[in-house]
């Protein structure tokens, strides 16, 4: 058996109630299962936060609250979709400055489905190639972005993908960037 490419490695999901339990669950589940720690980060002080997509009894434990997140202890950072979880995040100035922060540390970031409207506000879209859930084109065209109907889009640190279907590829990209360096 292969020695796990991503030991060592920090990732951090930022997500809030309404995310897409999938979007989450899985990504997090094949960066762990190639070694990598994965954290779980949130807006408030709730010790979970709850899922959609079907389930809404899917919980995910949170490791650490938005406002004790340090980005500089993480290897990438990952923005889960679901329509409410990032349409909640937009509206926490702390959640935008962090994924601002982060998107200029020139380290992976990755977003699927609705995860990329964390991405316009932070002011990350401009002149970048990315895709995502297709009613978000609109949004991401008018930021500027330049918007693929692409199961997973990679333009230098930042990778995103579409949906829930799309999760292997987005998973990959992001173990591959990751193994890489």
């Amino acid at each position: 058996m292969n020695a796990p490419r991503l030991r060592n490695r920090r990732i951090a999901m930022l997500a809030t109630d309404g995310f897409e339990h999938s979007e989450l669950t899985e990504p997090k589940r094949l960066l762990e299962q190639e070694g990598a720690e994965v954290q779980v980060i949130a807006p408030g002080d709730a010790a979970e936060i709850r899922g959609c997509g079907g389930d809404w009894n899917g919980k995910v434990r949170v490791d650490l609250p938005l406002d004790g997140a340090d980005i500089a202890g993480f290897d990438a950072l990952v923005l889960p979709g679901g329509v409410m979880n990032p349409d909640k995040l937009r509206l926490h100035p702390e959640a935008i400055d962090l994924v601002r922060r982060f998107g200029g540390t020139g380290k992976p970031l990755a977003a699927i489905c609705h995860g990329p409207w964390t991405l316009i506000d932070a002011g990350l879209v401009e002149g970048r190639r990315l895709t995502s859930w297709p009613s978000l084109r609109k949004d991401l065209e008018n930021a500027g972005a330049r918007w693929e109907d692409s199961e997973v889009v990679r333009d230098g640190p930042l990778i995103t993908s579409r949906k829930p279907d799309d999760i292997p590829a987005f998973a990959s990209a992001l173990i591959e960037v990751l193994a890489m360096a």
